[in-house]
């Protein structure tokens, strides 16, 4: 008679190499000295997003903004924020060289009106071809928000006509060109990413692998769930599971952390973005948890980016616990008030000091 083996445990506690966040806003001002400490904690490294008003698009205003962050990041912690360039239509290409010697890693393309301060965003993609050139020769990356913004296309259908009207034209014309597909939320997404070649790669955020579109909707109207790309079904949300999950190296970590203050998230025009940046590794780890890849987290979050960006894996650690815990319901936002996602909700896994 063969013996039985008894099923494992799952563990009670997880270490890891430390991770980054591969895509991230921070806001500026007051509003740093709140969320800026709280990615700190948790992470290398971030990649920030520049969508600032007025809109980060030289070299000299992407290093004074990264001074700002840096004047935020509590006494002896170790962390680097990776600046971003915002892609417009006008955007010289002699910036490229600039914005490399100055550090900068990557551009954003925001399609004009997708998204938070994205009104000077691109208009026609063929309009920034100069640009796109130079960020080929010089190695920098194009950050995608993937969304068409037609009135007449459905909102929960703009990722994919996305890919058909744009990122496979702009693949094909710039081949080595690297590009991130920035969270995303689709079963077709993560089709397109898995088959596009080496130099396409996406990010994917907590709370689209955690929730699907009904989390909008329980109980009433929940405006802290509102982003941009939406939440969609739940076969999207499985896809997305999946594709995190997979162990390819072309899927990997970024929040799209995205602070506002509370009155401008529960109102008649509600703000999108969903602000994680307080939990960050621990909703990812109850979303790995929950799909028994515990194993597969640290490839995602502490590897495949730093990996796809060429920069070398960072060489600490961090611990996460198996323990209830909740997080404090809101934050001060300077003179405001911000309201966290799962807000007073238990969370399965704690940050370890």
């Amino acid at each position: 008679m063969s013996e039985s083996i008894a099923p494992k445990s799952p563990p009670d506690s997880l270490t890891i190499t430390r991770p980054d966040d591969w895509h991230l806003h921070v806001r500026d001002g007051e509003a740093l000295t709140t969320v800026v400490p709280h990615t700190a904690a948790q992470f290398g490294r971030a990649v920030i997003m520049p969508n600032l008003k007025p809109p980060v698009t030289t070299a000299a205003q992407a290093q004074a903004y990264r001074s700002r962050i840096a004047a935020a990041v509590p006494p002896g912690v170790a962390f680097e924020p990776l600046m971003t360039l915002y892609l417009t239509d006008m955007l010289p290409s002699d910036e490229i060289a600039r914005a490399k010697d100055a550090g900068v890693v990557a551009c954003k393309l925001y399609p004009a009106g997708a998204t938070t301060n994205s009104d000077a965003g691109v208009t026609d993609v063929r309009k920034t071809y100069r640009t796109l050139e130079a960020m080929q020769r010089a190695g920098l990356l194009l950050l995608v928000h993937g969304e068409v913004t037609s009135p007449d296309i459905d909102v929960f259908d703009r990722e994919a006509v996305f890919i058909e009207q744009q990122l496979i034209p702009l693949r094909r014309d710039f081949p080595e060109l690297k590009i991130v597909f920035e969270h995303i939320t689709t079963r077709e997404a993560a089709q397109y990413v898995h088959s596009a070649g080496p130099f396409t790669a996406a990010t994917i955020t907590a709370h689209h692998l955690l929730y699907n579109r009904n989390a909008l909707f329980l109980g009433g109207m929940r405006p802290h769930y509102y982003c941009l790309p939406v939440l969609k079904r739940e076969l999207h949300r499985q896809a997305l599971v999946d594709a995190a999950t997979s162990g390819v190296s072309r899927f990997f970590l970024g929040t799209d952390s995205a602070p506002h203050p509370a009155q401008l998230k529960e109102h008649a025009s509600g703000c999108a973005g969903c602000y994680t940046a307080h939990a960050a590794m621990e909703l990812y780890a109850q979303a790995f948890d929950a799909a028994g890849a515990l194993d597969k987290l640290e490839g995602f979050a502490s590897f495949f980016g730093a990996d796809f960006y060429g920069l070398p894996r960072n060489t600490g650690h961090i611990t996460m616990r198996r323990q209830s815990w909740t997080p404090p319901a809101s934050f001060a936002f300077g003179a405001a008030e911000l309201k966290p996602l799962a807000s007073g909700e238990a969370l399965q896994w704690q940050l370890q000091a």
